[in-house]
């Protein structure tokens, strides 16, 4: 396994002389307790990231959908293409180095079109992305201007792919911490900007995921979350019996009067509903790059406003709200 304490030592230098100062010194001995190598695929995994190609003189741009990457140097890419899909399944993208689309599960720049506009300036910003799963957004943030944008996420095949493409992008202030929001420190009162998108459904208590939000923001500070919700009046939530479109592991879906109210007892202020979207078989599909079941078996066959178990259609919220 690499020493992540080499590979974020840059990291560490960008968080001196920012509110990120006081996580720098506890940072190292963190990561030296993060491991992998228990992990089944993790030699396999490893072997991709060492033979992946040099791409010199790359041009990145990162405002467009694609996160377009472009190499000046030849490289072969069929083989390229063949080690990049040894990462699969890619869930987050799409991503192009070259002419080489990998053509992710999730439209996730449709997700990114839809919220960008209401978002502050990220401008100089200092920004944390909760379950980023492989950093695409992250690489959409830093393409706004943030001055420093963290990823967590415990998943070691997403902290793979991000170091996949990281590779090709070249040294930028943009990282993944393989680990949960457990992990950040409490009262760290830092970021500008806390996105957490894709995650609150999957905690069991939704309100102790909102306070560990809100205590990693700075005063003033702009939390954007998005998750699933159902259509209902003040405090009705959705607790699945099992399942939710097969996913095991969803707790609690909201209305948006519901959650509002979550947001308002946590103390945050200024919350506004700023995009509804009921997620279609379009934006979440199987492709070659995620070749499993998709959002197409996960719904009612008969009518595609219902779930295969009878619930209501995943339904996206996005919140923006302000810490006073």
């Amino acid at each position: 396994m690499p020493d992540l304490n080499f590979l974020y030592s840059s990291l560490y230098a960008a968080m001196q002389e920012t509110p990120l100062e006081s996580w720098a010194q506890i940072l190292p001995e963190q990561l030296t307790i993060v491991t992998a190598e228990t992990h089944g695929d993790y030699p396999r995994w490893q072997q991709v990231l060492e033979q992946l190609p040099n791409c010199k003189s790359a041009s990145v741009d990162f405002n467009s959908d694609n996160l377009h990457i472009t190499c000046r140097n030849k490289i072969d890419m069929y083989r390229l293409e063949q080690s990049l899909k040894l990462l699969s399944p890619w869930r987050k993208g799409p991503y192009k180095i070259n002419d080489l689309l990998i053509d992710t599960e999730w439209h996730s720049d449709w997700k990114w079109q839809r919220i960008r506009k209401y978002l502050s300036p990220l401008k100089n910003r200092l920004i944390l992305d909760v379950g980023c799963g492989n950093g695409y957004h992250c690489w959409r943030m830093y393409g706004e201007g943030a001055q420093l944008v963290i990823g967590i996420d415990p998943s070691w095949l997403f902290w793979m792919q991000f170091q996949a493409i990281k590779h090709f992008t070249g040294s930028r202030p943009v990282y993944l911490l393989p680990m949960g929001i457990e992990g950040l420190p409490k009262d760290l009162n830092a970021f500008d900007t806390v996105f957490s998108m894709g995650v609150l459904y999957h905690r069991r208590s939704p309100v102790d995921h909102l306070l560990q939000l809100k205590s990693a923001l700075r005063k003033g500070g702009e939390l954007v979350l998005e998750t699933l919700i159902i259509e209902g009046a003040e405090r009705e939530a959705l607790v699945p019996d099992n399942r939710y479109a097969k996913m095991r592991n969803v707790w609690f879906l909201p209305s948006v009067p519901a959650l509002t109210q979550w947001l308002q007892r946590c103390g945050f202020i200024n919350i506004k509903v700023v995009d509804i979207n009921q997620t279609s078989v379009e934006e979440q599909r199987t492709t070659d790059w995620m070749p499993y079941d998709s959002l197409q078996t996960f719904l009612n066959p008969a009518d595609h406003n219902k779930t295969i178990e009878g619930y209501p259609a995943p339904l996206r919220a996005t919140f923006i709200a302000e810490k006073p």
